[in-house]
């Protein structure tokens, strides 16, 4: 921990720069606890120039909390579609319910209550409670982590739990009782801007004199990472099962990956199976008909975060059966001309264009 009057000095400088170099983001023009919400949980595992069109249609279609409570799941769906982690979105919704239900609309203001809402954990209780409401409380994204591990000299993993209690206490300390959310920002712009992850412009860092990191000359081995785990492949096959000039798509289940969205169902080739052998199984066990397998018309590559898979897209005619809805929540015969309505995974949008 540092010395009071260490910590005094890097609190204004590190403000004074903040204030000084701060990129002017739409969610930093405003003290709302709505639109700071949503920023953050868009925010999460996405990059801010992706994220400022979201979030501007995401503002202008469900302008406040109410809106987004009586939001349909499908539009709400429709309207994330292509930024990812669709499941951000599903907890925005039900989190939406529970403020307009139980709140009467009133936001929370205390850590406790937010870390209760679906979707917020440490991070964006703290960031939310101390931008919008000055609560004094650390808000620790990846970047701020990285700017504490340096700042500390850190040298413990901090994908490890004790480490990460390490830098929250460092954190902690640091945070002025006045502008708590300003600080939490400029920790985390730091990051951002300058105490990037490969090459930190310490020249330029306000805070210089103060870290470890940099004293010593090891900035660029902080902070430390577990190595990751190679990503697995899995082969998938895909049926635009076609009848009468229309698609049958269907709707992931609730509780699963992707849940909620709409796709042209099918599912991965399993041991020695022929892609074609692997749909028409799929297809049975999915809808509880037999197709017959035609053309393949496309193939497309998509990386999750946890796995990389290839997509094999077949043209399918249905055979006399009525499909129905074993695996999917929903499904529905859709004219090509009206698929774009619907929220698709984002390998399944590049299949659109081959259609």
């Amino acid at each position: 921990m540092f010395e009071k009057k260490i910590i005094t000095g890097l609190r204004r400088s590190l403000l004074a720069w903040f204030k000084r170099t701060a990129r002017d983001l739409p969610w930093r023009r405003t003290r709302d606890p709505y639109a700071i919400w949503i920023s953050e949980i868009m925010l999460q595992q996405t990059r801010v120039e992706t994220v400022i069109p979201y979030y501007l249609r995401f503002l202008d279609r469900f302008p406040n909390i109410a809106a987004l409570a009586q939001a349909k799941q499908d539009d709400l769906l429709k309207l994330w579609e292509g930024m990812g982690y669709y499941r951000r979105a599903l907890h925005l919704h039900k989190a939406a319910k529970i403020i307009a239900n139980e709140y009467d609309g009133v936001f929370p203001q205390t850590l406790e209550e937010w870390k209760r809402l679906p979707g917020v954990g440490d991070y964006t209780a703290g960031a939310v409670a101390s931008i919008a409401f000055g609560v004094r409380a650390p808000a620790l994204d990846g970047n701020a982590k990285r700017v504490l591990a340096r700042l500390g000299g850190e040298q413990g993993c901090i994908d490890e739990s004790a480490t990460a209690q390490r830098l929250r206490a460092l954190a902690k300390s640091l945070l002025p009782a006045k502008e708590p959310g300003a600080f939490n920002q400029a920790i985390m712009e730091l990051g951002a801007q300058l105490c990037t992850p490969k090459q930190p412009l310490c020249c330029e860092c306000p805070i210089r004199k103060y870290c470890a990191a940099a004293s010593q000359g090891f900035q660029k081995n902080i902070p430390v990472r577990k190595s990751k785990k190679p990503v697995p492949h899995r082969v998938v096959v895909a049926a635009a099962i076609l009848k009468n000039g229309r698609y049958l798509l269907g709707k992931r289940p609730p509780g699963g990956m992707l849940e909620g969205l709409w796709e042209f169902p099918g599912g991965k080739v399993e041991g020695d199976e022929t892609q074609e052998a692997a749909l028409r199984r799929e297809i049975q066990e999915e809808l509880g008909i037999c197709v017959r397998v035609g053309r393949l018309i496309a193939s497309v590559d998509h990386v999750y975060s946890h796995l990389a898979v290839t997509i094999h897209l077949y043209l399918c005619e249905p055979m006399e059966e009525k499909p129905h809805a074993i695996y999917h929540s929903e499904i529905k015969w859709i004219p090509r001309s009206q698929l774009r309505r619907y929220a698709f995974p984002a390998a399944n949008v590049k299949f659109l264009d081959y259609l």
